[in-house]
């Protein structure tokens, strides 16, 4: 049976009163590339943004494993978000670091390694990500593409068992964008991690994603979850088919 990493039970997302989705229940599986999917509006990013303790949810919980991530012990929730990575759909590097510098923060923070043994997991990262021999660089004198993979790196800096992407391929042409796929998909299977994404790219949709929730920003709740594929195949909602067979993005 596929281990739940993360279970969503009976959330609300809501600014005061102002409800964004509401009765939101699914889980995302290890091993998972699940994407959030839904048309604009609809509380894509602010989803990710509960599942990752940014905001509080109005009502329902978040569960880690067993673990409430908004349970009473604030120390264990640190520990249940130490096991995770995000990339933000900025990349938002630091434009004054160099990559290498950028990678290393969040390892010197959270370690007491040395120098030397911090800048082997850099150069280590970098190459993952296609970008041997680029720590001296800053975020200006590469592409967005690269700026992408070198968040990415960022990301994956402490080994975490979970990684949260927002829009990874916003801004990125075509090619690139598949590139980004790509890695994305050998990133899953190389390191056993659990990728969350938020996107509304079809191309990315289809060709990584394995699960996913559909949110509709009009009922205000979720109206379909699983592979987008079979989805695509067997939804009878004119919504879901409307969304996933469309030519051209939203």
């Amino acid at each position: 049976m596929t281990q739940a990493c993360i279970t969503i039970k009976k959330m609300t997302m809501a600014y005061g009163d102002f409800i964004i989705q509401r009765d939101l229940d699914f889980k995302i599986n290890q091993g998972d590339i699940f994407v959030i999917m839904g048309g604009s509006g609809c509380g894509k990013s602010t989803l990710m943004m509960h599942l990752i303790g940014m905001i509080v949810p109005s009502k329902g919980n978040i569960y880690y494993g067993n673990e409430n991530l908004w349970g009473p012990n604030a120390s264990n929730q640190r520990l249940l978000l130490n096991k995770t990575g995000v990339l933000f759909q900025s990349g938002a590097l630091l434009s004054s670091m160099t990559l290498g510098e950028n990678i290393a923060l969040p390892i010197s923070e959270h370690t007491k390694l040395n120098k030397k043994n911090i800048q082997e997991i850099v150069d280590y990262k970098l190459s993952l990500v296609g970008l041997a021999g680029f720590s001296d660089f800053y975020p200006s004198e590469i592409s967005g593409g690269m700026q992408k993979r070198a968040g990415l790196a960022r990301a994956m800096a402490l080994d975490p068992e979970i990684l949260f992407f927002d829009e990874p391929s916003a801004g990125l042409d075509p090619i690139s964008s598949k590139l980004l796929d790509d890695l994305i998909l050998n990133l899953r299977d190389n390191l056993n991690a659990t990728i969350v994404m938020v996107t509304h790219e079809l191309a990315s949709i289809f060709a990584i994603g394995s699960n996913s929730v559909f949110l509709d920003p009009e009922s205000k709740t979720m109206i379909a979850e699983g592979d987008p594929k079979k989805l695509l195949k067997t939804s009878k909602d004119e919504r879901v088919i409307k969304f996933l067979s469309r030519s051209k993005k939203l």
